[in-house]
């Protein structure tokens, strides 16, 4: 369980996330169009090269990518902790590069130069079998009063400012039992946003385990299997959960809250770690 909060749980747009572009805005009253210059959130490619086991291209926001190669490799299960990677750099001087030595590149990895859109994360009928089958389990230590729920979720849509200059990035935050938000992270796709977010905690010595993840975007198959594979017991989610989310969710036992609003939440799976008003007195 994370017990100190790092030194940049949160950071201004990075220079390269977004890019200014012309267009001409219309009106349907009839008003003549207008020529407007607005901000729209970069689409990039971040190649991983992981040595002795594969390349993975990931197409995220060009931000903070030492902490989604770190992430990624965590939350595919490629490395357990930062002492598994024993170098990181860029490789041939190329900015949208990240290079890793890990301790051990026999563990199975989740497949071969293989392109990841800001749409999906990395998935497979075995790999959901494994899941489904509950061999990935997190522990049962967090317990959440209810009413830190929106308070987190809250904080982090301040804390969206990509999302606020462009209005297409998703945030991911992973916070304590406390509601302390210890690391938070914006992508213009949703598993780059969490796998930034934990990158961070790791690159700051913190453990994701035992703590949740709050979520601006919809819980899908993939998100709550990178949680599993991270520690993370429960995940509240802005939007809607998928069946399989659902599913996943129950046989890994997290907490898997959606719909998260100001004055209620959803809880779809092991709604024991909530804690009720009237069990705080």
């Amino acid at each position: 369980m994370a017990s100190d909060k790092p030194k940049h749980a949160g950071h201004p747009p990075h220079p390269a996330a977004t890019r200014t572009v012309e267009l001409e805005r219309f009106s349907v009253t009839g008003e003549p169009p207008r020529r407007e210059s607005v901000d729209v959130v970069e689409e990039s490619f971040l190649s991983v090269w992981i040595e002795d086991v594969s390349r993975y291209v990931l197409v995220c926001t060009p931000s903070d990518m030492d902490a989604l190669a770190i992430g990624f490799a965590f939350s595919e299960g490629l490395i357990a902790s930062m002492d598994d990677v024993l170098e990181m750099g860029q490789r041939d001087n190329d900015p949208e590069s990240v290079k890793l030595k890990i301790r051990d590149p026999s563990r199975e990895a989740p497949g071969r130069n293989l392109l990841i859109t800001s749409s999906c994360g990395v998935c497979g009928a075995r790999n959901i079998e494994s899941f489904l089958a509950g061999e990935v389990r997190v522990p049962k230590t967090l317990k959440l009063p209810a009413h830190h729920l929106p308070a987190i979720s809250k904080e982090m849509r301040a804390r969206q400012e990509l999302f606020a200059k462009t209005g297409g990035s998703h945030a991911a935050a992973v916070f304590r039992t406390d509601g302390q938000i210890v690391s938070f992270a914006e992508d213009i796709g949703r598993h780059s946003a969490l796998d930034k977010a934990i990158g961070k905690c790791l690159m700051e010595g913190l453990s994701p385990r035992g703590c949740g993840a709050a979520f601006s975007g919809r819980a899908s198959f993939e998100i709550v299997a990178k949680a599993a594979r991270a520690g993370i017991e429960l995940i509240a989610a802005v939007s809607a959960p998928s069946s399989l989310a659902v599913d996943v969710a129950e046989a890994c036992d997290i907490t898997l809250c959606a719909f998260v609003r100001e004055d209620r939440a959803s809880a779809y799976t092991h709604p024991e770690r909530i804690r009720q008003e009237h069990e705080l007195k």
